[in-house]
């Protein structure tokens, strides 16, 4: 039996024998844990209360508001795919276009730090989108945007929009460890496809 195919070779069009092959195998266990991560947050033997099209949602979202790149491309069209999926495309596109902003920003507690407080959006799912998306995904979708771009203004009463809209704490964890992994996947890959390209 093969085995699968490493995705983040694939996403940074990394070459068998080629260099930056060379450079990823100095790190086996980096690049085995990732390869992991990423078949038990999209290729999960049982995806329990957080559903394959969900994570696929959410997924091009996510990376949507990272930019274009091949890594929003694969989960725009692993979303399209997916059973339900290509209905939610055009208004999740809308979403990303609603959400694009720069960060991180946020404020932090009152102390010396908060020299370094930054205004930004606060982003919230439109009023046409929220019945296309249904209210797990309006929740998800807000919840996103936070983690990715306000982190420091996490705050349990976040947690309780996605109780509140149906997540149970085991799905809010899964949830959480997928825009979590994606992050770091669009900049390993836009790293090595920079290396490459310095490379050439």
């Amino acid at each position: 039996m093969m085995a699968p195919t490493d995705i983040i070779d694939t996403l940074a069009g990394i070459e068998p024998g080629s260099a930056l092959d060379a450079i990823r195998a100095k790190r086996l266990q980096a690049r085995e844990n990732a390869q992991k991560s990423y078949l038990a947050l999209f290729e999960p033997i049982d995806a329990g209360e957080f559903s394959l099209l969900e994570r696929a949602a959410v997924a091009a979202f996510v990376t949507g508001l990272h930019g274009e790149s091949p890594v929003a491309t694969f989960y725009r069209d692993k979303l399209a795919a997916s059973a339900g999926g290509a209905v939610l495309l055009e208004t999740i596109d809308a979403e990303i276009a609603r959400g694009k902003t720069s960060g991180p920003y946020g404020s932090f507690p009152a102390g010396p730090l908060s020299v370094e407080n930054t205004a930004g959006l606060i982003y919230r799912v439109s009023a046409a989108s929220k019945p296309v998306l249904g209210a797990r995904l309006v929740a998800a979708f807000e919840h996103a945007h936070l983690l990715v771009f306000r982190p420091r203004d996490a705050a349990s009463s976040d947690m309780k929009a996605l109780l509140a809209a149906g997540w149970s704490p085991t799905g809010i964890v899964t949830f959480s460890q997928l825009v979590a992994f994606l992050s770091f996947q669009v900049r390993v890959v836009c790293g090595l496809r920079t290396l490459a390209t310095v490379n050439a």
